[in-house]
């Protein structure tokens, strides 16, 4: 290794590529997951065209499109494009932050009202800060004006079908949305591009860009209506929409099973009798207890802690005996945050507190009743019986569910051993309560010590106990994220794979974790809301996972509504069965979790009989039928599902390709660093590890580093260092849609002081390739080694005793992105050219620097024509390049203009089509009166059809305009800047 060798190699790492694998090399190689080609493949169709307005991903589920974004973001993130932000459901931002904190290394912030509030006092913008931001689609259509004034990079919106309706001036937020990142590049996903109606494609379509289609209208002609050409809407789509199915990576990722077991439990008639009293309570038409603006929200609440345990139940009825005994005499007051707190005393999913917000703005509810004057009598009987059945529901202590829980988890348990899986159970309730009610029985029945707690705050005793060992172990390790949140996270899932037996986690702790070392799912609290259920078992059965999933649902034998939920779960929307677990088409049929809940609660509301129960569910199975029937199913096979018949054979060559380009970008890292700290490390190359005693700059602790590599953990460490080795690098492990983490080589323990991962954008990584790309390099003579290279290299070997010149040329190019080249120009002494590979290759081998003190003129001379000759062909190359981008972007605009070309001339077919129709109807009048009204409506759709002649040369006029000028922007933006450094000029001989 010379400094010759560590510049071009430093230059090479860091150089901004232009196309394929070349440009990914930085992103793919610092992303701490276990990458498959399908993902990288959807990362490069994200990054195709420099001209694009962006693309939709549209993966089957579970295939892992937030990794794929990640790759995208990551990419931005080391091209210094950094106005970065992402959209999607309130419930998934925690999500999106985690993993791309922790498996792409990149600074997040999740971005709310409270969380701008703190910023601006603290004198900051929130939507300048240096991170990738996270925001819900309320919040960002609520601050749609502020993002309008920013020129965002990529957008990447979640979740993308649930704005499949923005096209339509009824859909406020997506509207909103639309509106606010009007122009800027973005990056969809979602499962299900297409559901009910074609016209859902023109929607994602406007989101991206206006001039994809034409408007509403042409696009209906054309493609969704009787005898469209499907074909040619699959050749529109296929520029800028690409779908994998999960039959297509079969061979790259292993899926398991689901088996479900359902655990019945009957109450006793005191439980029973009790359920009945505060159902029939909720069922009372006017009450005090629930708030006027939230009184469905309020009843929804108490029937899921009612549902979860007594214990639950009697501290919320407590609470609102409370706030009716602390009523003023006057007015009942609107008093929104008796629910907002219910929610988070409980940690209850974040849609409900969306929906309170909701309701808060439009302001829509019924308000009539908080005008009304108290009825103290009233009042004061609900008060009355409120304490009457909190008292009773606090007298049942354990309840017959709360034992029957120890059944289940010894099937569970049974059957883990059964298929060879972990004893680890994860439990969920939907109430903070019955959690801890939950851990005080099972530590009292025979798993003390081995039941953890998981919820929003995870802040109580012994969790805090379980963050400070875990900071102690890993102060020095760089693993502290100085998130108290995070890390408390981290530690808990650490300590509940390596010590506990038993995870009960709240539904507001539900997101963002990873528990593939746990295959025993008990839903203790069964949701209505089947996104939820599904979220809640992928926490476990997702790529990774290596066992057969176990889920235990709890049913009330004594309770008909249900059994007809779980009837209605288990079998429509097949949550519970099969490899996959629910379908996207059934998943997606649910616009509303929440809204959902809702029509499960009208029914628990409404219904006495179980004559009644059993008719309401059947009404609404049906509609629920006639929703996941798939109607568009045929179509989105047309669409999406075939547009590259040898998938497989294309996968397994970009695997490949993507090997060696990482195994390339390694061996380069790894010299380089070896050259740069030779003073400052020892090096231990077949652990890829190195010892740094010396820190070369302040913000460099010594210790222990290991190089970041997608290289499998060697076969002789036992398996206590293989899960250390994981737990270094996983912090909280993967989410929804994720794969698993990268083991690495050369971890001793993840709790042993001083020891880092060592990535390219480590602050190390980073000073290394920095100095070596600064390293003096005059002009000197090099002596190659072919003959002590591991490898035969055939091409350098025939040039083994010839000597001759060579320089390389560092090349920027900018015109639609900035593009780095570097390019090698040389001779040897006979005059023979020597091609770029040839000099590539040379660059492989080591070599020995010698002085050169001259260099005859004409070598000189040569070398300097012959680099600029190279330079000269390689911005042909690159303009013609370009070129076919700005081709195919010129191509995407004729067509558009084609398209609202044709929506003004089917204006005018129609209104031909409709004379004609009156002209029929005035043959056929019978009376004269009947004539006269039916000519004077053919006389004002005439006046229409001459009007329309005049404006279709007009439209075709002005849109022929906006498209040239569009084009015009295209060629400027195509003109081409260039700039060439030289970065060593050698005399080089192969010895």
């Amino acid at each position: 290794m010379t400094p010759y060798h560590a510049k071009y190699y430093a230059h090479d790492l860091t150089r901004q590529g232009t196309a394929g694998l070349d440009r990914l090399s930085m992103s793919l190689f610092d992303a701490a997951v276990d990458l498959n080609p399908h993902q990288i493949e959807a990362a490069l169709f994200a990054l195709q065209s420099p001209l694009s307005k962006g693309v939709i991903l549209a993966d089957e589920v579970g295939l892992g499109k937030t990794i794929e974004a990640g790759i995208v973001l990551c990419q931005f993130w080391a091209e210094r494009k950094r106005r970065l932000l992402v959209i999607g459901p309130a419930s998934i931002r925690k999500q999106w932050a985690m993993e791309l904190a922790e498996k792409f290394h990149l600074p997040t912030l999740v971005l709310d009202a409270k969380a701008a509030r703190d910023l601006k006092r603290a004198g900051r913008d929130p939507l300048a800060e240096k991170a990738v931001l996270v925001m819900s689609f309320n919040y960002a259509n609520r601050i749609r004006d502020e993002l309008k004034t920013i020129a965002w990079d990529l957008v990447v919106i979640d979740e993308a079908h649930k704005l499949r309706n923005a096209y339509r001036t009824s859909n406020k937020v997506g509207q909103g949305i639309r509106w606010g990142t009007e122009g800027c590049r973005k990056l969809l996903l979602t499962a299900t591009p297409l559901q009910n109606s074609l016209l859902e494609l023109f929607g994602l379509s406007t989101l991206i860009d206006e001039h994809l289609f034409g408007d509403v209208n042409s696009f209906r002609s054309q493609y969704a209506s009787a005898g469209s050409n499907l074909d040619a809407l699959r050749g529109r789509l296929a520029s800028f929409c690409k779908r994998t199915l999960r039959s297509d990576v079969t061979e790259y990722i292993r899926y398991t099973q689901r088996l479900p077991i359902t655990r019945p439990f009957r109450p006793s008639d005191d439980e029973h009798s009790l359920y009945e009293a505060v159902s029939e309570f909720l069922q009372r038409e006017n009450s005090y207890a629930l708030p006027a603006r939230q009184r469905h929200l309020t009843a929804l609440i108490l029937r899921k802690l009612l549902a979860s345990s007594s214990q639950a139940i009697a501290a919320t009825l407590t609470t609102l005996k409370t706030r009716l005994e602390t009523l003023r005499d006057e007015k009942l007051g609107n008093d929104p945050e008796v629910v907002e707190n219910l929610v988070a005393d409980e940690e209850l999913e974040d849609e409900l507190l969306d929906e309170i917000l909701g309701e808060d703005e439009d302001g829509d509810a019924d308000t009539e009743s908080e005008a009304e004057p108290i009825n103290r009598k009233q009042l004061a009987e609900e008060i009355a019986d409120l304490d009457r059945l909190a008292t009773w529901a606090a007298g049942i202590g354990v309840d017959t569910k709360t034992r029957t829980l120890l059944t289940a988890l010894e099937m569970g348990f049974e059957k883990m051993a059964e298929l060879g899986a972990a004893r680890k159970a994860l439990i969920f309730t939907e109430s903070r309560r019955t959690q801890d009610h939950l851990k005080s029985f099972l530590e009292s029945n025979g798993y003390a010590g081995q039941v953890v707690l998981f919820n929003g705050t995870n802040s109580g005793p012994e969790a805090n106990e379980i963050y400070k060992s875990w900071v102690a172990r890993n102060r020095s390790d760089g693993r502290e994220s100085g998130s108290r949140a995070v890390d408390a996270r981290t530690a808990i899932i650490e300590h509940f794979r390596d010590k506990g037996t038993i995870l009960i986690a709240t539904e507001a702790a539900a997101e963002g974790i990873n528990l593939q070392f746990c295959s025993l799912v008990v839903n203790y609290d069964l949701p209505w809301n089947p996104q939820r259920i599904e979220q809640r078992i992928g926490r476990c059965h997702r790529y990774g996972q290596k066992h057969d999933v176990v889920v235990i649902n709890f049913l009330n034998e004594r309770n008909a509504a249900d059994q007809r939920v779980l009837e209605l779960l288990s079998e429509k929307f097949q949550l519970f069965n099969g490899v996959f677990g629910a379908s996207d088409d059934v998943l997606g049929s649910i616009e509303s979790g929440v809204d959902f809940e809702k029509r499960i609660l009208s029914i628990y509301q409404q219904c006495r009989s179980p004559e009644e129960i059993d008719g309401a569910f059947k009404e609404l199975q049906s509609e629920m039928e006639e929703q996941i029937a798939s109607r568009m199913q045929d179509t989105q096979q047309t669409l999406f599902d075939y547009f590259d018949e040898d998938v497989h054979q294309r996968l397994r060559l970009r695997l490949a390709d993507t090997k060696a380009q990482l195994d390339r970008v390694s061996k380069r890292f790894w010299t380089v660093t070896k050259f740069v700290l030779d003073q400052h490390a020892r090096f231990n190359d077949d652990r890829l590890t190195f010892d740094l005693h010396a820190p070369p700059c302040e913000s460099v602790p010594s210790g222990r580093y290991h190089l970041i590599s997608k290289a499998a953990p060697e076969p002789d460490r036992d398996e206590k260092d293989e899960k250390a080795t994981l737990s270094t690098l996983s912090d909280v492990a993967p989410s929804d849609d994720s794969p698993a983490l990268v083991a690495e080589p050369g971890v001793a323990n993840a709790y042993d002081a001083d020891q880092y991962l060592y990535r390219l954008s480590h602050p190390l990584g980073e000073h290394v390739v920095g100095t070596a790309k600064q390293a003096p390099t005059p002009v000197a003579s090099i002596e190659f080694d072919v003959t002590g290279h591991a490898t035969r290299i055939h091409v350098i070997e025939n040039l083994k005793g010839r000597s001759g010149y060579a320089a390389l040329i560092h090349q920027t190019i900018q015109s639609y992105e900035t593009e780095e080249y570097l390019l090698f120009s040389g001779f040897d002494d006979d005059g023979r050219s020597v091609d770029q590979e040839t000099m590539e290759k040379l660059f492989q081998c080591g070599g020995t620097v010698r002085e050169l003190s001259l260099i005859p003129e004409d070598v000189r001379t040569r070398i300097e024509t012959e680099s600029a000759v190279h330079t000269k062909a390689n911005v042909s190359r690159s303009l013609e390049s370009n070129s076919k981008h700005f081709q195919a972007a010129r191509e995407k605009l004729e067509s558009w203009a084609d398209d609202m070309v044709l929506a003004a001339e089917k204006s005018l077919r129609d209104t031909k089509e409709r004379i004609k129709v009156k002209q029929r109807e005035a043959r056929q009048a019978t009376t004269m009166a009947e004539q006269h009204a039916i000519q004077e409506e053919i006389q004002k759709l005439e006046k229409a059809k001459r009007r329309q002649r005049q404006e279709i040369f007009k439209v075709e006029d002005e849109i022929m305009d906006k498209r040239d000028s569009l084009v015009d922007g295209l060629e400027k933006r195509l003109a081409q800047k260039t700039a060439s450094e030289q970065l060593f000029f050698i005399r080089w001989t192969v010895v």
